[in-house]
């Protein structure tokens, strides 16, 4: 080749690469597919631009500074975190690589890796990052020898115990080889299944960022799915990033299936140097609805000190504080600053909870499901029964447990929190009188018995204040709402009526606690 034409290539290649760089940094019109693609599910959801450099930017800036920070996304979907990455190391190295060519070349080669999560989601991201699907493709932004580049796919297979995977906890039916001979993916995710993640790139990385898939089918009943994002939090931490931000559901707050490690091991770390929490995940996900929320946190490997924790609602911060993650006397991560506060006034008192007096699930030992019913009364069938859709009558006969709740007075509320998370929220659906006479179905959670209908008229004033349902909003992580979640909700005298007002007078909420309340607990 001539030296004019080795020129010429030359001056071609940066003409190139500036058109690329002019594209990605915003330079030039480029409307931003991966501002509007759809999620794949609730399980693989792709993060929105804005969201990723939101992440961004609570790591230190310096980063983008210095030819030698490395960068992981282990859950690779859209790519979307590692070209927010490149477009501020190609303007933070401007000084240290002049050169436009040979800066693309490093930052592609020695500073960027993924992990996919599925094949086709490893060639959405290689599109992405690469501007082609192959990484070796004379179209690539970087000239790299594997079509692969530094995104990886590799399947990988389950652990399979019992029916269940032992890594993740998937279901053999649905994930095991029926899936290989359909020729579905079979979400093994590599990132978590690697017994020893630190050999998949032999990168000592110094930032871990990512989305990671949220749950997985494990074969329960009624759709039961696993915690996934969990086990991608804990493998990240065991490569020893200097950083790591990952955007996740809010679930772990309160634990549950699955969780209650995970939370006990989130709210003693004290390296959570930021805590971003969104109760509506439309504020993140335009028209997804995770119920309980999301969050995205920084975690900083030096960092052994109190929580920046941010409260959002909408595009607004709405609280914000410095404070432990783990209050004292809580099991479970408060989320609302001004709630840490509201609390510690009702927990003076120490009184009993409301939680003693709330049933088990299926307080009748009848299913949802439940079909020996008849629409109306019988000879036989004298039982009013309060079920999902339209009422009906039950033998006594057919009450498994607890006979003696039949003939007490006592207060029924559904299971299940109506709507969705949006505030002000309803939280609790409207309590229902429930006569002698009657019982339900797994629909409903009864509250009671108790010894007079005043009692459970009161009982029922009480549930439809504000405070109580603010203070059963403090455990609500999932439209769920347990036992366990009326924990922190004080037992009041029933001999007597309750409202807001004289809540509020005798906890000494006030005027800012009083309207933070009316804020997130809209009126039953």
């Amino acid at each position: 080749m001539t030296q004019d034409k080795r020129q010429d290539e030359i001056k071609d290649q940066n003409a190139t690469a500036t058109s690329f760089v002019e594209s990605v940094v915003g330079q030039t019109h480029n409307p931003d597919v991966l501002s509007c693609l759809a999620n794949l599910s609730n399980d693989e959801v792709f993060t929105p631009p804005e969201v990723v450099n939101q992440m961004l930017d609570a790591l230190p800036q310096k980063l983008f500074r210095d030819p030698k920070t490395t960068f992981l996304d282990p859950a690779c979907k859209s790519g979307v975190f590692l070209r927010e990455i490149a477009k501020r190391l190609i303007r933070g190295l401007e000084n240290a690589i002049p050169d436009l060519s040979e800066r693309l070349d490093h930052i592609y080669k020695k500073q960027l890796f993924g992990i996919a999560i599925t094949e086709l989601t490893s060639l959405v991201a290689r599109r992405t990052l690469y501007c082609s699907l192959r990484a070796d493709s004379e179209y690539s932004i970087a000239n790299f020898d594997t079509h692969e580049g530094n995104i990886r796919f590799h399947p990988t297979d389950h652990q399979w115990v019992g029916g269940k995977c032992a890594i993740c906890g998937a279901a053999e039916a649905e994930f095991g080889k029926k899936a290989r001979r359909e020729n579905k993916d079979n979400h093994a995710y590599e990132f978590i299944h690697h017994k020893n993640p630190q050999e998949i790139f032999n990168v000592k990385f110094d930032v871990i960022v990512g989305n990671p898939p949220y749950q997985l089918n494990d074969g329960g009943a009624q759709a039961s799915a696993s915690p996934l994002y969990d086990k991608f939090v804990e493998q990240a931490k065991k490569l020893n990033p200097r950083y790591l931000t990952m955007i996740i559901p809010a679930r772990w707050y309160s634990g549950g299936k699955g969780l209650d490690k995970f939370r006990n091991i989130m709210i003693n770390d004290r390296r959570f140097q930021e805590l971003h929490d969104f109760p509506d995940t439309t504020d993140c996900f335009p028209g997804l609805n995770i119920r309980g929320g999301v969050c995205y946190f920084l975690w900083n490997s030096n960092h052994n000190d109190v929580c920046h924790i941010i409260n959002h609602k909408g595009a607004i911060i709405i609280d914000e504080d410095y404070r432990s993650l783990h209050e004292e006397g809580c099991e479970t991560f408060i989320r609302y600053n001004v709630a840490i506060k509201i609390l510690r006034k009702v927990q003076t008192y120490k009184e009993a909870t409301f939680e003693h007096l709330v049933s088990s699930r299926k307080p009748f030992g009848l299913a949802t499901n439940f079909k020996e019913f008849t629409h109306t009364q019988t000879a036989e069938n004298k039982v009013r029964l309060y079920r999902f859709g339209e009422n009906g009558y039950v033998s006594r006969d057919n009450i498994i447990r607890n006979h003696s709740w039949i003939d007490q007075y006592k207060v029924f509320v559904p299971y299940a929190s109506p709507g969705q998370d949006e505030y002000p929220h309803l939280i609790l659906s409207k309590p229902i009188i429930g006569d002698p006479g009657t019982a339900c179905t797994e629909t409903y959670l009864l509250i009671g018995p108790f010894s007079s209908e005043k009692e459970a008229l009161n009982a029922s004033t009480y549930m439809r204040t504000r405070f109580f349902r603010f203070m059963l909003l403090l455990k609500k992580s999932t439209q769920h709402i347990t036992k366990k979640v009326y924990e922190y909700v004080p037992e009041q005298n029933l001999s007597e009526e309750w409202n807001d007002e004289m809540l509020y007078d005798k906890y000494g909420l006030n005027t800012h606690e009083r309207e933070f309340i009316s804020t997130l607990v809209r009126e039953l």
